[in-house]
């Protein structure tokens, strides 16, 4: 039987939680200039949801901003890298333990530990995404990074794993850029995206699955319509990707680590070369994409990016804060929160409107604060 770790901080139950919606209050810095940071106020009592249970199925329009009113959902998890929801269960990876968790009112159950894996540096149990009644899981074992699936059973509370399924393994792995996030589209398909795992060439490489974003069925095939006949590869010249979200018109955006230069968010097209590493940042080179945004990589380390309306809302790593682009003028974006959370490994569209931030300071490169690492849930208003 799965039992409790550290409790929860202001959770009353996971399902009354998805029944609380963003406050829509005024914010007296939504005129401040793109790229300002804006500051922000925690509390744990929200007030008035602006967004009832009827209007969750509603999908949201417009750009939308931080409210400023922030709520600690869960803590004391460990080097947690993903968080996704199963029918209306709060699931996380922890990297280095390889465990996911559920998020309940008694404290973090522990649901299953992912076999084989084999933490080192960044490697270990990274993204999770959820179809049907399976979890699928990407972590680092003996032989490079992997994804597997597993039935899932049980109630609330007492949920287990039953016996993986590779869906794909033999993906180059190192102590560093494993990529690792993995997202279903709105197309169906499951997409993954990979690392250069420090050999920055096999980037560019189309018969190796490092440094690509992979795009296979939910049973682990190559979809007939793939840029390239018989390859699970969708693009390629990535160097450390590991966010993925869907715009309301299909468009495809991807964070990705930079080296020394620049962090990048690109739109994804099937068959697309981003570059690396013959060019990082925007080069305006010949054969390959330009990046619709770029940063210092002191100022960003982006990882998970979620979308809600016509907001696209990316973690940041070394720049500890959450970055906001107008995916309708995704040249400019602004910043909030800087240095209240530490650093933020992923960013979840949770279903009552509102945003949950994952923190990532115990991964031994952050600061660990009191009560560390924490899910955050985050208010939103529209711009």
């Amino acid at each position: 039987m799965p039992t409790p770790t550290r409790p929860l901080i202001t959770l009353a139950t996971v399902s009354c939680l998805l029944l609380v919606g963003c406050t829509a209050t005024s914010n007296p810095d939504a005129s401040s200039s793109p790229s300002e940071t804006v500051p922000a106020t925690t509390t744990t009592s929200p007030e008035s949801p602006a967004v009832t249970p009827s209007e969750t199925n509603a999908a949201p329009t417009g750009p939308f901003m931080p409210s400023g009113n922030t709520e600690t959902l869960a803590n004391g998890l460990e080097s947690p890298w993903s968080v996704v929801m199963f029918d209306d269960l709060v699931l996380v990876s922890e990297r280095d333990t390889g465990r996911v968790l559920e998020l309940t009112e008694a404290g973090n159950v522990v649901v299953g530990t992912i076999p084989g894996v084999r933490h080192g540096g960044e490697g270990g149990l990274l993204g999770l995404a959820t179809l049907d009644s399976y979890l699928y899981a990407y972590s680092t074992g003996d032989n490079g990074n992997r994804v597997q699936h597993f039935p899932v059973s049980g109630s609330p509370g007492s949920l287990t794993l039953g016996e993986p399924e590779t869906i794909i393994e033999g993906i180059p792995a190192a102590s560093t850029h494993n990529g690792g996030r993995i997202e279903f589209g709105p197309d169906g398909m499951l997409y993954i995206t990979t690392g250069d795992a420090a050999s920055p060439n096999l980037a560019q490489d189309a018969a190796s699955l490092a440094g690509k974003i992979l795009r296979l069925t939910p049973e682990g095939e190559v979809p007939a319509d793939n840029p390239f006949a018989g390859s699970p590869v969708f693009s390629l010249g990535h160097r450390n990707p590991q966010g993925l979200a869907w715009a309301a018109d299909g468009t495809m955006y991807a964070a990705e680590f930079g080296q020394n230069t620049r962090d990048e968010l690109n739109i994804i097209v099937p068959g697309g070369n981003y570059g690396w590493p013959t060019v990082e940042g925007i080069a305006n080179a010949d054969g390959f994409i330009n990046p619709v945004l770029q940063w210092a990589p002191s100022e960003a380390s982006p990882s998970g990016i979620a979308i809600v309306g016509d907001s696209i809302f990316i973690a940041n790593l070394r720049g500890q804060l959450l970055r906001v682009v107008p995916a309708s003028d995704p040249a400019t974006s602004r910043e909030y929160f800087a240095g209240e959370f530490g650093r933020i490994r992923h960013v979840f569209a949770a279903p009552d409107g509102s945003l949950w931030l994952l923190t990532n300071n115990t991964d031994g490169r952050g600061n660990p604060r009191e009560n560390d690492d924490r899910l955050v849930r985050v208010q939103l208003q529209p711009a």
